[in-house]
């Protein structure tokens, strides 16, 4: 059990010490620890818990992290995973924010983070991908196109916020699901 509290502490650590700009950032890199390298959930179990932490409130990835850390390890494994999400960016903030406020208007510092956001745009191009391969081989590629669609076009056209889609489509999910078995 010591080496399975470890691995959640190492996996959700190093995800999250990489995961630059937070959430967005760091939900790939979390993938690929939680489904690639401990094999802890398949890629469709994994999509589901981004599916049901987006759709609450707060950080998603201290959300993740608990439901992974719980499902590997129990009670202990969710707190160690939790650990693991919020050390790196606590320490950041504390060691690093006076020297980034000291020198945020510096090109140098600026031409970082620009150079990082096309990185993080392809781990969530990637990540999508991923994702749209296991809905595909779910429900099919035409209802996967359609659900796709309208979700776009309800996302750019409405104000309906997206965790109220996200619930929508888990219903339709449900529903669909349960009418095939």
């Amino acid at each position: 059990m010591l080496q399975t509290w470890w691995e959640l502490f190492w996996g959700f650590f190093v995800a999250n010490i990489l995961g630059y700009g937070g959430g967005p950032a760091s939900i790939p890199l979390m993938q690929e620890e939680i489904v690639n390298h401990y094999h802890w959930m398949t890629t469709e179990q994994f999509g589901d818990v981004l599916a049901i932490g987006n759709a609450l409130p707060g950080p998603i990835a201290t959300k993740i992290a608990a439901f992974v850390g719980y499902h590997v390890a129990g009670w202990f494994g969710a707190f160690i995973a939790s650990f693991a999400t919020i050390v790196p960016s606590a320490a950041a903030l504390i060691l690093l924010l006076r020297l980034l406020n000291k020198h945020r208007t510096s090109p140098k510092v600026k031409g970082m983070t620009l150079l990082v956001q096309p990185v993080i745009a392809v781990l969530m191009i990637l990540l999508t991908w991923e994702f749209g391969q296991v809905s595909t081989d779910s429900i099919g590629i035409w209802q996967t196109l359609i659900i796709a669609g309208i979700s776009l076009w309800v996302m750019t056209k409405t104000r309906l916020h997206p965790a109220i889609l996200i619930l929508i489509a888990f219903a339709y999910g449900a529903l669909v699901l349960s009418h095939t078995m």
